[in-house]
């Protein structure tokens, strides 16, 4: 066999990678040093508790714009929801290709998902929806949510949608999931879909409720965050 054929390609000269990016300082990855004694310590706080079924269902969104779509995975799959429709040969399961019933699948590929087109999906697939957005709700009701979502393994789950610039990372509007609380710090573990880019990371709660008051072109309206449960 030729050796060449299974050498790992070289990247150009001077080429600006794009596999991950370094997190902002201030918002430490859930794997660092810091970010596992906040783990530790929401765990003994029991504000980690919605944590371990999202894990168990954490899903790498398929495309760079289905970070909506990946973020339903998890939550659906974690909530334990049947979608009553088969995914492969036998077996139902949420997987991103049966999240196709209030926009298509090229038109969320070429234009992206807003917070109530997520609303929308999760409710075709059978899951309680519940809207929020500043500035109606306000930073306190988050933390009320926050809590609810990590104080019990059966839900709700906590999706957020904010913009990626105001907490200093690339790009803008993105959804994710919400694993954990850290009280004492005031800090939410954001399980970031798109583990290409950024890891999961721990953001300070003002910081990330002030990142959902921005803007959505699409919309203009505020973005925000949804509660789902089964």
């Amino acid at each position: 066999m030729n050796a060449s054929l299974c050498a790992p390609p070289a990247a150009s000269a001077g080429e600006r990678t794009t596999y991950m990016r370094p997190l902002p300082a201030g918002l430490p990855a859930l794997d660092s040093a810091a970010g596992r004694k906040l783990f530790s310590e929401a765990l003994l706080g029991g504000t980690l508790q919605g944590y371990f079924r999202l894990a168990q269902q954490f899903h790498t969104q398929a495309d760079p714009a289905f970070c909506g779509l990946g973020t339903l995975v998890c939550a659906l799959n974690a909530l334990r929801i049947d979608p009553r429709r088969n995914w492969k040969g036998v077996w139902r399961w949420f997987s991103e290709e049966l999240l196709d019933c209030c926009k298509s699948l090229e038109d969320v590929r070429r234009f992206g998902l807003t917070l109530d087109e997520v609303a929308c999906l999760a409710r075709c697939s059978a899951a309680h929806v519940s809207v929020h957005r500043p500035p109606l709700a306000d930073a306190n009701a988050f933390r009320e949510h926050l809590r609810a979502a990590t104080m019990s393994d059966e839900g709700p789950v906590l999706i957020v949608n904010y913009s990626r610039r105001a907490v200093g990372q690339s790009g803008d509007g993105h959804f994710s999931p919400i694993g954990a609380y850290h009280a004492a710090t005031d800090r939410a573990l954001v399980l970031d879909t798109a583990r290409f880019k950024y890891p999961p990371h721990w953001v300070p709660v003002d910081l990330l409720f002030a990142a959902m008051t921005e803007v959505d072109p699409g919309t203009s309206r505020a973005r925000g965050w949804l509660l789902l449960r089964r």
